[in-house]
Formats: structure tokens, sequence, C-alpha cells
């Protein structure tokens, strides 16, 4: 139930004021904005360095978030719960922002029933005291398993997925390496709502990864070749060319653009100045009828 939790009562007072300065008074108040001394068009070069291009390796999600928001701060919330998925409050601009992002360093980043939970939560806390929302995108997709399927994973899932269709705050998504199937869907894709969707030249969004896909789509060609080996390796390098390359999301209008990943803090805050004044309107009715 608890969403912080502290050692001391000095620092449980410090982080409460931290926390009140990132909310409105109530509901129909927008979020408290600052006058930020850290430069909007700063550039993020360590970027680079901080997400491997190889898409096994782990790093930590915490690590970019921190070089991307003002002066490197931010609240995370539940942190010690459902540790593959991170959700924090945070300013961009001195604007204030919810971050949803996947974890590589804690199960590759999957999403499972408790971090499509926390994560729903989150989005909805957001929508709720209008906070824009910025999800960074590195899934591999759903975790697999017996207890997952047993627990509903796929019900869970859709909670998350209710929960960005039903927010009417600004959505910016961003996928900084690989975003798989329908993981790739219920965090704020393009297709289900998000008003800016951006990529690295590094994104890979696909059903799944190439060595994955080329086994089950040339199963037949590998199992025929004189070298099974050799020809696995050749239809993954194809697929990964043909249909994984850097361009190919925006060539077929699943994000909206491909930007350098050291441009990304200027590109996120020039989207939500542009968002500012969005506005939607929910169907009239007494209240949603979320998956339980």
């Amino acid at each position: 139930m608890a969403h912080f939790a502290y050692d001391d009562e000095e620092t449980c007072l410090e982080e409460v004021r931290y926390l009140l300065t990132l909310l409105p008074s109530n509901n129909r108040e927008n979020p408290p904005v600052v006058a930020s001394k850290d430069p909007a068009d700063r550039r993020c070069e360590a970027l680079v360095d901080l997400v491997p291009v190889d898409g096994n390796r782990p790093y930590d999600m915490r690590a970019v978030i921190e070089e991307l928001v003002d002066d490197g701060e931010f609240l995370e919330v539940h942190e010690r719960w459902a540790g593959n998925i991170i959700c924090a409050l945070a300013r961009l601009d001195g604007q204030v922002v919810g971050v949803v992002a996947n974890q590589p360093q804690s199960l590759a980043g999957v999403l499972d029933i408790s971090a499509s939970e926390k994560a729903a939560r989150f989005v909805q806390m957001c929508d709720a005291f209008n906070i824009p929302i910025v999800t960074l995108l590195d899934v591999p997709g759903f975790l697999p398993g017996v207890d997952q399927e047993h627990g509903g994973i796929i019900r869970h899932g859709a909670k998350l997925l209710y929960a960005y269709c039903n927010a009417t705050v600004p959505r910016i998504s961003l996928v900084l390496r690989k975003a798989y199937g329908g993981a790739y869907i219920v965090m704020d894709s393009q297709s289900i709502g998000a008003d800016v969707t951006l990529a690295w030249p590094t994104n890979e969004i696909a059903v799944m990864g190439a060595e994955g896909a080329a086994n089950v789509i040339f199963r037949r060609q590998i199992a025929a070749a004189e070298d099974p080996e050799a020809m696995r390796a050749r239809m993954v390098k194809e697929y990964r060319t043909e249909l994984m390359h850097p361009y190919y999301a925006a060539e077929r209008g699943l994000v909206d653009d491909v930007i350098e990943p050291a441009e990304t803090r200027e590109v996120l805050i020039g989207a939500l100045a542009m968002l500012r004044n969005k506005h939607a309107d929910l169907p009239a009715r007494k209240h949603g009828n979320p998956p339980q």
C-alpha cells in the first residue's frame, strides 16, 4: 500500500514537501510550473553511451531519466515494488511530467502482472491531476510462464492499456531500443492514442526479436538447408536488415519521428509545449468499465 518509504522522519518530511511541489492543489488545477535553470535545448550526449546498441545488454533506465529531466531530479513512486518498470514525477523545462519507463536492469524490462498494475495506477494518477505522461520504451514483451498465465497477465496488462486509452492529458512516447509484441502496444503506442510518438535510431518495433521471428517465418528453409545454422544466421540478418532498420517504424507510420538521442530533451520539451493546451472530452457516462 505504501508509495514511499524512508529510514527517518526528517527525510520523510523533506520528501513529502518535495512531492507537494509537484502536485496541484486539486484536480481542477495544473501542476505548479517553476522557472528552470537547466537549458531546454541542453544536449544529452551521455545518452549514446548510457544505452547499449546491443538489445541484450542491460542498463539503468534511471540514469537515462536523470540525464533528461531538469537538474537530474525525479521522485520515484513505488520504487521497491515491480522494479522492472519505473514510475516517477519530474520536471521538463519547469513543467511537471509523469515518467513511465521500462527498467532493463530488472527482468530485462518485461511487463508482468505487478509492473502492469503499478504503471496503470500511476498513469491514472497523472491523468487525474493534469500531469502530462512521458513513456520511455525498451520492452521485450510480456513475461511468459505458467504463474503469469494463471494470474491473468493479459487481464492485468489490459489495465495498463485501459489507463492509457482513458487518459486525456498530453501523452508522449519514445522507443529507446526494442518494443516487441503486445507489450509495445499497451505502453502508449500510436495505435492507442499517444499524441506524439518518437524513436531513437536504435529502435526495433516488431512482433518479436529477429532471432525468434526468423526461426518461425523461415523454419522450412532452415530445416531444409545443408547448414541450418548458417541459413538461420543469414535469415536473421535479412530479417533485421529489411524489417528492423532504424526508419522502418517511421516509414510505416508507427512513429512520428526518429530523433538523435542527444536531442531527446529538447524534442520532449518542444512536444510538451505544443500539447500544453490539449483538450479532450470523454464520452458522457458515470464512469468507465476497466478490466478487473
